[in-house]
């Protein structure tokens, strides 16, 4: 067998192999220059792998990114740009930072974010708070208006884009331009133009040269989103006459509910009014809206508590495009809820007034407002209330004239109705059937005095209706009232008192006073007098109305309860002189006895009553003698 030696010459060349590979890899080695290329390539691979997979980095993060971003740094701003699209046009940015503009004239002040295009403070010069402060209908991020669309891809939202603004004149009009840019000549323009002494300022949406950019085949939207502030004395009060309400399909009005949350979805909108009792923000369209989401949600949960907010509303209105783009011609409207400015501006918006529908509206419109309207330019409001009130009791005298004439028939007809219940004791159909002949020979019948106070209703809803609306009432001062639109204090209490508050008010008690004086002499009596089975507790209602008035008009405008007791104090004064020097009860007693011995003749539907009353007895007679 053969002896292996070691070998020399083979350990020799592994080291020289060794060597060699060693060598060839220090020769390979990027350079310094090359390693710098490499680091920052990795860099911006890392950084677009983040940008795709972050997906709560948004628009406007991106935005604001761009215009602080080194130039020189082409790979960040490459990847920017790609998150950002078309509008990265935006990232020169002059306007890229949150600055406003201002526009105002006379009545009105507002001021427009480069950051959206939109109002983000609207204050009204003229008028205050309850607590003397500025009527602000936007500030402090309460309202938004967003335009969304999809582009290359991407559901776009305007509100996180920043806009350049331009101010300039139109005459005597201030015109701000806000356009959100792909090029120069490329872009969306939201435009106001404000006029001198207006509530109403011109608004309009439109691009330019962007029919490639905008997605028209992806549903475009207008968003408006509004929190309304409170600016009353009662936040419950303010609150019952906030409401959203708006025109669509052929001038109809509707509204969302006071209450809780309520949603619709109507066609062909004209206008929406985001009422806060007082001062509307509405928008209008010339072009009307294809469709609108509407959504309303009650704040005020506890007046202790939920004093900032009343409703919470929103719009989503959907745009369509035309040959050009867009292009709406709008108008907005940021004032106060007042009946006269409104129906100057015409186009129906004093229907976003709560004055009654019908028959109460035409009442207000035609006859109560310009009534009140020219009482009240020359005298002070208080007066001109109880001016109002003796007018309109004057002008329904004559129907209450009637409505005591009827109730004092009954009066006399009383001890001869009381005979007849006793003749035929617990014999009802009897009692009625000659109940019925007696008052019909008469002439009397407690339908004739419940007509008179049918006729009155009208007017009296119609009143009910506009004195809350009324804004010329609005911080008028009367007596001890400071402010007839809302109510009058007398006593503070320690505590709260569900559904009374937490003061006293005089002026429903003084109204709650009358209102009982006036049901002890019409209600007290005659029909508590004449009180039968199964009919209501006429005792309970004389008390329930004084009570009803003195528990929940403690929170209601004192202009309104100085209303509810001048109008009774004057229709007991009208009570008391008809009693005592119009109608002579015994004349009248006399004429009623010439009455009935007169023939009576009965009109189709009296016979036909009687027989069928005289059938139904028959019948009765002869079950009993079954």
């Amino acid at each position: 067998m053969e002896k292996k030696n070691f070998d020399v010459n083979s350990l020799i060349g592994f080291v020289l192999i060794g060597a060699i590979l060693v060598w060839m890899l220090y020769l390979q080695k990027p350079s310094e220059e090359e390693q710098a290329e490499k680091a920052k390539t990795e860099a911006a691979a890392k950084q677009k792998e983040n940008s795709d997979t972050k997906e709560d980095t948004t628009l406007e993060e991106a935005t604001q990114e761009l215009a602080s971003v080194n130039a020189q740094d082409s790979a960040a701003v490459a990847n920017l740009k790609n998150r950002l699209g078309s509008f990265a046009y935006s990232g020169t940015l002059p306007s890229a930072t949150e600055n406003t503009t201002v526009i105002e004239n006379e009545v009105l002040y507002l001021e427009v974010s480069n950051k959206g295009g939109y109002i983000t403070k609207a204050r009204l010069k003229n008028h205050t708070t309850y607590d003397s402060l500025p009527v602000s209908l936007i500030k402090d991020g309460n309202s938004t208006l967003n335009l969304q669309f999809s582009s290359e891809n991407r559901l776009l939202n305007t509100k996180d884009l920043f806009f350049e603004p331009s101010l300039s004149k139109n005459g005597e009009n201030s015109v701000l331009t806000m356009r959100l840019k792909t090029s120069e000549n490329n872009f969306i323009e939201y435009r106001y133009e404000l006029l001198p002494d207006e509530y109403m300022l011109n608004f309009s949406i439109k691009s330019q040269g962007l029919d490639n950019v905008i997605n028209t085949s992806q549903p475009i939207y207008l968003d408006w989103n509004f929190k309304g502030y409170r600016h009353a004395k009662s936040i419950t009060y303010e609150n019952r006459y906030s409401r959203l309400t708006y025109e669509y399909e052929d001038e109809d009005h509707d509204k969302l509910s006071p209450t809780g949350e309520d949603d619709e979805l109507e066609k062909d909108v004209t206008w929406m009014n985001f009422r806060q009792h007082f001062f509307s923000s509405m928008l209008l369209t010339d072009t009307p809206f294809k469709e609108v989401s509407f959504t309303s949600k009650d704040l005020v949960e506890d007046e202790e508590i939920d004093t900032v907010y009343t409703k919470k509303y929103g719009a989503k209105m959907l745009l369509e495009p035309k040959a050009g783009g867009l292009s709406y011609n709008m108008n907005m409207y940021y004032g106060p809820t007042d009946y006269q400015i409104l129906n100057d501006y015409g186009r129906n918006l004093d229907d976003a007034m709560p004055l009654g529908w019908g028959i109460f509206g035409m009442i207000n419109k035609y006859i109560i407002i310009p009534l009140f309207g020219f009482l009240s330019g020359f005298l002070p409001a208080g007066i001109a209330i109880i001016c109002l009130t003796i007018l309109i009791k004057l002008l329904l005298s004559p129907v209450q004239y009637k409505q005591y004439l009827s109730q004092a028939k009954m009066k006399i007809l009383r001890p001869e109705i009381e005979e007849i219940r006793e003749k035929y004791g617990d014999n009802k159909m009897k009692i009625q059937q000659e109940t019925m002949k007696l008052q019909s020979a008469a002439g009397a019948s407690p339908l004739q005095g419940c007509l008179p106070a049918l006729l009155q209703l009208p007017v009296f809803y119609a009143l009910f209706t506009f004195f809350p609306s009324a804004f010329d009432l609005r911080q008028k001062s009367f007596l001890w009232a400071d402010d007839l639109s809302s109510y009058d204090v007398i006593a503070h209490l320690p505590f709260h008192i569900p559904f009374y508050g937490d003061h006293v008010s005089l002026f429903p008690i003084l109204a709650s006073i009358a209102i009982f004086i006036y049901m002890m002499m019409t209600t007290g009596q005659t029909m508590q007098a004449q009180q039968q089975p199964g009919m209501p507790n006429m005792k309970f209602i004389m008390y329930l109305s004084p009570l009803f008035m003195l528990v929940f008009f403690n929170n209601y405008a004192s202009g309104l309860s100085l209303y509810y007791l001048t109008s009774n104090l004057i229709t007991i004064g009208i009570m008391l002189v008809i009693k005592n020097f119009i109608i002579d009860e015994n004349k009248v007693h006399a004429k009623i006895e010439k009455k009935k011995k007169q023939p009576k003749k009965q009109n189709r539907f009296q016979r036909k009553m009687a027989e069928m009353m005289e059938q139904a007895e028959e019948q009765k007679k002869a079950q009993k003698r079954k």
